[in-house]
């Protein structure tokens, strides 16, 4: 570890942050954002919601109160009269074809950093004192989990300044909130994303940014977030992100605070409700707690793999949810220790293999030799296998025996021409199903069988990746969002909106796993130059 001189662990003056706004665009615009959002004033939902306001917002609702019900009033031209309709930052990005995809990837992190100097008032955008880097496409702000496998490509790039910056950008977020939302907009503080920040303070501390144990006051207050109110459960009971199962051990699921649509999907979220026979506010609730998951969406949180209305997300037991919180116990164990803070190393010890007694009794199933998520209202394993059945051999909690099953049946029934596939539904029409594939995925199932020697496997998944990604890169001299698991000329399917160029987390793990493969053809390919068949 390189040690890196730094004036204590967060400085967040570098840059003044205003003070947070957040009241979402529903709560601020009331019927004005329910006019805009039912009449399609912008193709994609998100648009209106990262408007920035010309005006004060209650005088804009006036206004809107006052002249919307006069004869030909245009909904649309009071809209682009009274709102700022975000832009990217004027930036031509052209691919270069003497650029190796590694140099290529290298050129975009300047394009998807964003420098928060100034902050649109009254905007659903929460501020933070420092740097970031975004996905790409109509993903202009920071993501939780997203970030993790973006650093992995920062920290292969040399970028240690802007690891610094996510660093104290993700401790901001989590002391001012409590935890680390969704994404660093209002509309997304009622939930969170996959718990990921003890996988990045490991990589802050391998790459000198800061020590990991610097992070124990957040770390805690991070898992105070999601474990809230569930020492107080009795068996069968569930309160937010909490649940406790028949025999008192408690597990976690997937939640959102609120039970509304979602303002950056409103309509959508809408429609699904209306074809459903549940009550709106359950399927809001389930849709919300789907995008919570990152996996937005998947047959994995379905009743029926054809029909999102039938989603039951806060039914579900997830293994990787589960094994992400049991890193954070471990984490927040061993980081106890060397603070000298004994009975806090102790308790969070107990506390994971507390939960591991449960994933093995409830996540895994002996007779199938797989980790599955679990339906805690209906009391059975869920019957769908996923690519977050190497999650835990990513967190390192299964046996040796148990890794090699996992092994086996991904071999077996998840590897595909392109890398490792979500899940075995092909037809489901959602976007982490099958044939998509995503960067995050490779990154931990690679890992995961990397953890217990099973190379040839890992190898295979990584190889057959580099070259999914190198494919499209020489035929569109671009990296996608996700991608179709095959050598082919269709792009990814399925979701609520269009396929996303940039894109942060594949750019993150394709450099990554170029460094560590460099014998792979993926580093002799050039941007537009496709070979022929």
């Amino acid at each position: 570890m390189t040690d890196i001189d730094h004036k204590g662990p967060f400085d967040y003056d570098t840059h003044a942050v205003s003070a947070a706004d957040t009241l979402t665009p529903a709560d601020r615009y009331q019927e004005l954002f329910v006019a805009v959002q039912t009449q399609r004033v912008f193709p994609d939902s998100k648009t209106f919601v990262d408007c920035a306001p010309r005006q004060h917002p209650e005088r804009i609702l006036e206004a809107y109160r006052a002249r919307s019900r006069d004869p030909g009033f245009d909904l649309r031209a009071f809209v682009h009269e009274h709102f700022s309709v975000f832009e990217l930052p004027a930036k031509e990005f052209v691919a270069n074809p003497n650029d190796s995809l590694s140099e290529h990837i290298d050129r975009l992190w300047p394009v998807l950093t964003r420098h928060p100097r100034q902050h649109p008032k009254f905007s659903s955008l929460l501020p933070l004192p420092h740097d970031y880097v975004v996905p790409g496409g109509r993903f202009t702000e920071l993501y939780y989990w997203d970030s993790y496998f973006t650093m992995l490509g920062l920290d292969e790039s040399g970028h240690c300044e802007l690891l610094r910056s996510m660093a104290d950008n993700f401790a901001y977020l989590i002391d001012t909130y409590g935890h680390v939302p969704n994404g660093n907009r209002s509309y997304y503080l009622s939930r969170s994303q996959p718990p990921v920040f003890a996988f990045m303070t490991d990589l802050f501390e391998e790459t000198g940014v800061h020590r990991a144990s610097d992070y124990l006051p957040q770390l805690r207050k991070e898992y105070a977030f999601w474990s809230e109110g569930g020492d107080q459960l009795r068996p069968g009971e569930a309160h937010r992100r909490c649940v406790c199962l028949p025999d008192g051990s408690v597990l976690n699921r997937y939640w959102d605070d609120r039970d509304t649509p979602r303002e950056e999907s409103y309509l959508e979220d809408v429609e699904t409700a209306r074809s459903s026979s549940r009550p709106a506010h359950e399927v809001y609730r389930d849709l919300r707690a789907g995008a919570e998951s990152g996996w937005d969406f998947s047959s994995r949180w379905l009743g029926d793999p054809q029909r999102l209305s039938s989603i039951r997300t806060t039914n579900i037991i997830p293994v990787d949810l589960n094994c992400f919180l049991y890193k954070l116990e471990r984490q927040i164990a061993r980081l106890s220790e060397v603070k000298s803070q004994h009975g806090c190393a102790d308790q969070f010890r107990q506390r994971a293999e507390a939960r591991l007694k449960a994933i093995d009794r409830y996540l895994w199933n002996d007779q199938r030799g797989a980790y599955f998520d679990y339906d805690w209202t209906l009391q059975k394993p869920r019957d769908n296998l996923t690519a977050a059945t190497l999650t835990p051999l990513f967190v390192q909690l299964s046996s040796a025996v148990q890794a090699a099953r996992v092994a086996d049946i991904v071999r077996e029934r998840l590897l595909a021409p392109g890398g490792l596939a979500t899940t075995e539904i092909g037809d489901s029409g959602e976007q982490w199903d099958r044939p998509n594939g995503w960067a995050p995925l490779q990154w931990m199932g690679i890992r995961g069988l990397q953890h217990y020697g099973h190379e040839a496997l890992a190898l295979q998944i990584e190889e057959r990746w580099l070259s999914i990604v190198s494919h499209l890169f020489e035929r569109e001299s671009k990296l996608v969002e996700k991608y179709v698991l095959r050598p082919c000329v269709e792009h990814a399917t399925g979701g609520e909106y269009p396929l996303q160029d940039g894109f942060g987390w594949t750019n993150g793990v394709t450099r990554k796993l170029m460094q560590e493969d460099p014998t792979h053809e993926v580093h002799r390919c050039r941007a537009g130059q496709c070979r022929s068949a």
